[in-house]
């Protein structure tokens, strides 16, 4: 049991905020197959000041079996990044509001907002300030080890005030705001930052793996681990992490049977959750049956297929399909010989 302030949290192995990925069908799909803790996708504050409501509500569509859940704030204003957090406790009582300190990409930098506030700490201590006097919630901070370049005395420096100014934890991806999502991951920086604060620091970037996520735990002494893309068509990841924490045992891949079951639910809860006018919203859904097929061998041919697809109901059948042949794979060979452990490699794409 982790305790990030009144929070108490069941797990080390926590699900990343990712913008446009991580919505209510991701997440209900990676709890299903174990994940213990997740974050609803990264909130802009001045999308909830100045965009539609339905925007707001739509990305915090949350339901009893999404729990426990926190909720991230983007923004550089400490007003603004308030209403946003009291939004979020509103529509969806998170167990911590966490300020995304970290985010890389030009849209957010050019707004003042996301890895800039490393690069100009004052601002962030503003609003942490703000949203710690404010609200009835602990308040997290995602931060990166650096802007430019690394720098382990500045970014303990940072981490420290964080921590004095009432940071209930932080979360570090260990990369600077210039390599985005390239390059090694820093672990000296985020073991300097560790050995800098008493609350609980969890480590980010690269955890593809259970030996990954285990790699970072012992060369850095974090409290945990935060798994955001090695989690995309991999939903078992988060608990598959757990078990090797636990056991030093890696468990088996999923067969060919639970992932095409596993696509199906996907597709099914976008239809069931996402707003049904969003525009690009077939688009998406192609995307997300596509991070699937990583696993599956003439991959190549099967996402040609999906490129094609126009509703959801051509996508059910396409996923059937891949049901249905197997099945009648399976039926013409002797199935004591056959190790569906490993069956990505026998399905033949050819529908």
């Amino acid at each position: 049991m982790i305790h990030i302030g009144s929070a108490a949290i069941n797990t080390n192995v926590l699900l990343a905020p990712m913008a446009g990925c991580t919505d209510l069908a991701f997440r209900l799909v990676a709890r299903e197959c174990g994940a213990r803790f997740a974050f609803f996708e990264m909130i802009d504050s001045n999308s909830v000041k100045y965009g539609p409501a339905r925007k707001t509500a739509s990305i915090l569509k949350t339901n009893e079996n999404d729990r426990p859940i926190a909720g991230q704030v983007l923004g550089d204003d400490p007003d603004a990044m308030l209403a946003a957090a009291m939004r979020i406790i509103e529509l969806a009582n998170p167990a911590f509001i966490d300020i995304n300190a970290a985010c890389p990409v030009k849209k957010a930098v050019k707004k003042r907002s996301g890895a800039y506030l490393i690069k100009h700490p004052d601002v962030l201590y503003k609003i942490l300030d703000k949203l710690a006097a404010n609200l009835p919630v602990p308040v997290t901070v995602k931060i990166r080890t650096g802007y430019e370049t690394t720098n382990a005395e500045g970014i303990t420096d940072i981490a420290r005030s964080l921590e004095s100014r009432g940071a209930a934890a932080i979360f570090v991806h260990g990369r600077t705001r210039a390599q985005g999502y390239s390059g090694e991951i820093d672990y000296a920086s985020i073991k300097a930052i560790k050995d800098s604060v008493k609350i609980p620091v969890f480590g980010s970037g690269n955890v593809f793996s259970p030996e990954l996520a285990k790699a970072m735990l012992d060369a850095t002494g974090c409290d945990g681990v935060m798994a955001a893309r090695g989690a995309l068509g991999n939903p078992w990841l988060l608990k598959n992490i757990e078990s090797y924490l636990a056991t030093g045992r890696l468990e088996h891949e999923p067969d060919i049977d639970s992932r095409i079951d596993v696509i199906k639910r996907h597709i099914e809860y976008l239809e069931l959750f996402r707003n049904p006018r969003a525009a690009g919203r077939i688009g998406f859904m192609r995307k997300v049956v596509m991070w699937h097929t990583k696993y599956f061998r003439r991959a190549a041919r099967l996402r040609e297929k999906i490129s094609l697809v126009k509703s959801y109901e051509e996508m059910i059948k396409l996923v059937d399909s891949l049901k249905l042949e197997r099945e009648a794979r399976v039926g013409q060979e002797n199935k004591d010989h056959i190790d569906n452990s490993f069956s990505c490699d026998d399905i033949d794409i050819a529908l």
